[in-house]
């Protein structure tokens, strides 16, 4: 056999790689493959080529297989990190220590603090429903002043931005905008930050007015900022919540939102809450923005949310108030499959699907809210259309309310044992926290949508009539 394959020639199988006479129709090894009469060589020869494709062949199943391995193995880890990193606290931990609050005696954000609690202690001395001094602007006040360091910092429809002595009233200086100032100011470590309807951030010295540095943004931005640990956070109308260093205004993040962003932050234990007009309420990592969840609302949300502990409180433009986890997070897909098992489950073929993620209880309020909550330890307060509600957070009941003359949709301020809330019949009004009981009332002037802020014995609120008022 050895002597015939020598002189015969021989050609090579295109599957299998192995020699086959010259003239075999099909291949004797792999009994399919069809042989062409091309190239035929010696037997030798033959096997000499069908060694070296052999073993090419087998490095390329080998070079394959380990490929496959490492590209499952990538994907594998991949998928670990991915869910790690989205949805536990273990790969980013949110800054704990992301959390601030206003000096004693001072007022120096919308709400208060970062927690926009709304609340504050008296230090002996309590409003009384003098009028102290009034400061004329040029046009209607919507934005709810702030107070540090024995100065007043409030914006106005005018376009710009004051600073007034908190004892007298004295305008020590101002700035002009591109627009309506309908942000509250913040100030932190001698700056005031606010926006501005011009679609830009502000910072500037609180001292002597001077810019420091602005952001712009794509449209308005009414929403209060808030700043912690050299961070400033906001909302703005072109459906993003911003993150920018406080010092140069270089954007550190941007959350795009599904719906524009009135309603001012919350920043809580590293975590930054905020609601939005597309009907959901984000829950976001302070550090880098990343998602932590994303709560259906049914309705815009254009108040800020209040933290208390490790509970957010919610409050649509309905007038539905949501207590929610504020570590939970939202499972994937969760809102784009949640309709299809609801639909399933009313057919039968599902068990029902679980609670929404975060959500604790609800309650049906009686009208729209516009305003923003006081939380204590165990009650609520808010107005919703023409009342002011205590919520008992322990039995999810109205506790009581205090009825006004017009729409309350500035957001009350709780000192010690007293709430100061304006309203749009034009009066601030002083409401016993326990009982709700009228305890005084004063009308300024126009309707009042502006929110008090208490500092030293003082409620400072604007009004439409333009005025910025100091009642003692």
């Amino acid at each position: 056999m050895d002597s015939v394959s020598e002189i015969e020639l021989w050609v090579i199988c295109p599957v299998c790689h192995q020699p086959n006479p010259l003239g075999t129709q099909f291949c004797k090894h792999c009994w399919g493959a069809i042989i062409h009469s091309f190239s035929p060589v010696s037997y030798e020869k033959a096997k000499e080529i069908s060694k070296r494709r052999l073993s090419r062949l087998k490095r390329r199943k080998i070079i394959k297989a380990i490929a496959i391995r490492l590209v499952l193995f990538i994907t594998l880890v991949s998928a670990v990190y991915f869910g790690l990193y989205y949805f536990t606290d273990i790969v980013s931990e949110p800054p704990q220590g992301v959390n601030s609050d206003s000096l004693p005696g001072e007022w120096a954000m919308f709400r208060h603090d970062l927690g926009r609690s709304g609340t504050t202690d008296s230090s002996g001395t309590l409003p009384q429903g003098k009028l102290k001094w009034v400061f004329p602007t040029g046009a209607p006040i919507h934005s709810s002043p702030a107070v540090a360091d024995g100065t007043v910092y409030v914006g106005s429809r005018d376009s710009k931005l004051y600073a007034l002595d908190a004892a007298t009233g004295a305008k020590r200086w101002e700035y002009k905008t591109g627009s309506w100032v309908e942000s509250s100011p913040a100030i932190d470590n001698g700056v005031v930050y606010f926006g501005s309807n011009d679609g830009r951030l502000y910072a500037l010295d609180a001292n002597s007015g001077e810019k420091l540095w602005d952001f712009k943004a794509r449209y308005s931005i009414m929403s209060s900022p808030a700043v912690a640990d050299g961070v400033v956070y906001f909302g703005a109308g072109d459906y993003s919540v911003y993150a920018l260093d406080a010092v140069t205004g270089e954007k550190l993040w941007g959350f795009e939102t599904e719906g524009w962003v009135d309603s001012s932050p919350v920043v809580a234990n590293g975590i930054v809450y905020v609601g939005s007009g597309s009907k959901f309420c984000y829950a976001l990592n302070a550090r880098d923005g990343r998602l932590r969840l994303q709560f259906k609302s049914y309705s815009p949300v254009f108040s800020s949310p209040a933290v208390s502990g490790e509970i957010v409180y919610f409050i649509n433009s309905r007038g539905s108030l949501y207590a929610v986890d504020g570590n939970a997070r939202t499972w994937l897909w969760e809102h784009e499959i949640k309709p299809f098992w609801i639909q399933l489950w009313g057919m039968g073929l599902l068990p029902k699907p679980p609670l929404q993620s975060g959500f604790l209880w609800g309650l049906r309020l009686d009208k729209p809210v516009a305003s923003s909550p006081v939380v204590t330890d165990d009650t609520l307060y808010i107005g919703s259309g023409n009342k002011l509600l205590a919520v008992d957070l322990q039995s999810h009941e109205k506790r009581w309310e205090f009825e006004a003359e017009g729409v309350i949709s500035s957001s009350p301020a709780l000192v010690d044992t007293t709430i100061y809330v304006g309203s749009e019949d034009g009066r601030l009004y002083a409401v016993d926290a326990a009982t709700g009981e009228k305890l005084w009332d004063i009308l300024p002037g126009d309707k009042i949508t502006s929110s008090p802020a208490v500092a030293d014995g003082t409620v400072y609120i604007g009004s439409h009539d333009g005025n910025l008022y100091a009642i003692e």
